[in-house]
């Protein structure tokens, strides 16, 4: 069994992911292999290294982990639509992506299908998380920023080439250290760093049982 997982580096003007220092802080369940790697905010540099990572490792599962601040609990993906856009949904706000890309309901993948559903086991993982006493859901939309494109480009990749391939995706809050000094922090959730590695431990052990 061998598991990619991975993780997002810091955006939007922060300092720090808590996807970047989970996935460091990660180790490999019994009778698993684990690759990690940590992806570049950009929507085209982060598609083609993640299938290149598919290609050289040939994992059986992809575990994808990225920030969703202001949830308050760690979000399990259900699905990934074929779009990219950097505005909000309110059509307030663009949020370029660290190269200064700003796609707007683009699609991914031209021919690709409208959306695919993540095929590790959802409810499984969300009860393993809420077994540690933390708080996980499931979510059934990722947004169309770089954690939805990575998601959608794993999917498609297992859908079209590697048939072996489980994938999904999984959101983890804010670190308390993220908004401590936001005017906003009153309004935002957050989780410390050993729960959010506690929980995305407890998700591994879960998918070394596939």
């Amino acid at each position: 069994m061998k598991i990619l997982v991975t993780g997002f580096e810091p955006f939007n003007g922060q300092t720090v992911n808590p996807s970047e220092q989970i996935v460091h802080r990660l180790t490999a369940p019994e009778g698993a292999t684990l690759v990690k790697a940590i992806l570049p905010v950009e929507f085209k540099k982060a598609a083609a290294q993640l299938q290149e990572l598919i290609e050289v490792h040939q994992p059986d599962i992809l575990l994808s982990i990225g920030q969703a601040g202001g949830r308050p609990e760690i979000s399990v993906e259900r699905v990934a639509i074929n779009i990219d856009s950097v505005k909000s949904s309110d059509g307030s706000k663009l949020l370029p992506d660290n190269a200064g890309h700003m796609p707007v309901d683009t699609p991914i993948e031209a021919e690709g299908a409208a959306a695919y559903f993540a095929t590790l086991p959802l409810w499984k993982i969300v009860e393993a998380i809420q077994e540690k006493s933390i708080p996980a859901a499931i979510s059934n939309t990722a947004g169309t920023y770089l954690c939805n494109h990575v998601m959608y480009v794993g999917l498609h990749q297992a859908a079209t080439q590697y048939p072996q391939l489980k994938a999904g995706f999984i959101h983890v809050p804010f670190l308390p250290e993220q908004i401590k000094h936001r005017e906003d922090r009153d309004r935002l959730a957050a989780m410390p760093l050993a729960d959010m590695v506690t929980a995305l431990q407890a998700v591994l052990e879960v998918l070394a049982t596939l």
